[in-house]
């Protein structure tokens, strides 16, 4: 069984207009909604053992808060594909991953997220907010996962 959770970046600062789309940092509310959205993941007892996300800033900044949350020590991979990456983007980075990681952390961003998650399963989802997760659930080899390849865990947001 391999568990793949889809996490979209906290909220972010549009405070700075002339600050590049890729630097932009947490805002306060990101930065309160991503620790309590970790703990919350925390609860479940899942042991991630593969982090992969986007090299944009608030994707890494929310990645690290989780992170140091779940006290994460195994691999990590900044990946240039995800940034803004469409929905066959990320399909085809999770279908190139070796089938000895049980449990993913995806770190990215929307709209391709939640597209991803409603084409991986039968569950729909209208839309991922800032700091959301959806678990899904799968016993195909990940190069294999496809439409409908995965079964529904569980989709939680700051404001459930």
């Amino acid at each position: 069984m391999r568990n793949l959770f889809l996490l979209r970046h906290a909220k972010s600062s549009w405070k700075d207009a002339l600050l590049d789309d890729f630097e932009r940092p947490l805002n306060k509310r990101g930065k309160r909604d991503a620790p309590q959205m970790a703990q919350r993941f925390s609860k479940r007892g899942y042991k991630i053992d593969l982090i992969i996300l986007s090299k944009a800033r608030r994707t890494t900044d929310t990645a690290n808060i989780f992170i140091n949350i779940l006290d994460y020590k195994s691999k990590i991979d900044l990946n240039d594909q995800l940034y803004e990456a469409s929905s066959p983007t990320l399909l085809r980075v999770i279908n190139q991953m070796e089938d000895r990681y049980q449990n993913v952390l995806l770190v990215s961003h929307n709209p391709g997220l939640t597209n991803l998650a409603n084409y991986l399963s039968n569950y729909f989802i209208d839309n991922i907010p800032t700091s959301g997760i959806v678990g899904l659930s799968t016993d195909l080899s990940w190069r294999n996962i496809n439409e409908r390849g995965c079964t529904f865990l569980f989709f939680d947001y700051p404001k459930k």
